[in-house]
């Protein structure tokens, strides 16, 4: 099974701070790549309600649907591989796979598949860097006629992580700025749409 502890902190930025951290790192612009997240819940949002995601992403080249759960730490990751045929047929018709580990898990935790449905999209452009403290991603988002800016510092250890990413924002002089997730924001947003 495709499995992983994701611990990562991130910070949402000023237009001012995304340029700095640009220079800083000394991003190229082909350096930056597009994904675009579709998220899935159901009408009673039970995914929500136990601070679960479930998205599909589709990159240029290859895709993937991600189930989020938390743990004490971190959240853990099940991941199915698709092709981006297959992402796009889910997102178009809506309708999840009923194979894979994202599928067994929803079965698993009591979640109906067939009751998800695609709740909204957000898009991102984005870099990543290796680190020694760990995975840098620089993000610029579009979703709900929103437009943000964040860096995530995803990293094997909560304890020393946490250290390393207060100290990188020091090195950046950038306040923390603690976001919701992705997924939060972007229905955080189309709720102050209705």
């Amino acid at each position: 099974m495709s499995e992983n502890l994701e611990i990562e902190f991130k910070t949402l930025l000023s237009i001012e701070e995304f340029s700095r951290v640009i220079d800083y790192f000394q991003f190229k612009e082909e350096q930056f790549f597009t994904q675009i997240n579709y998220y899935f819940d159901s009408a009673d949002f039970q995914l929500r309600k136990r601070r679960m995601g479930l998205r599909v992403r589709v990159l240029s080249d290859n895709a993937e649907i991600t189930l989020k759960i938390p743990e004490k730490v971190g959240l853990l990751e099940i991941n199915d591989a698709l092709s981006v045929e297959e992402a796009k047929a889910i997102v178009e018709s809506a309708t999840l796979p009923t194979i894979g580990n994202v599928y067994n898990k929803l079965n698993q935790l009591g979640i109906d598949q067939s009751d998800l449905r695609l709740i909204g999209s957000l898009t991102t452009k984005r870099a990543e860097l290796k680190l020694p403290q760990g995975l840098l991603a620089l993000d610029e988002s579009w979703y709900n006629e929103q437009h943000d800016f964040e860096l995530e510092l995803e990293v094997n250890d909560a304890t020393n992580g946490k250290k390393d990413f207060l100290s990188l924002l020091d090195t950046l002089t950038i306040k923390e700025s603690p976001s919701p997730n992705k997924i939060q924001r972007m229905m955080l947003s189309s709720k102050e749409k209705d």
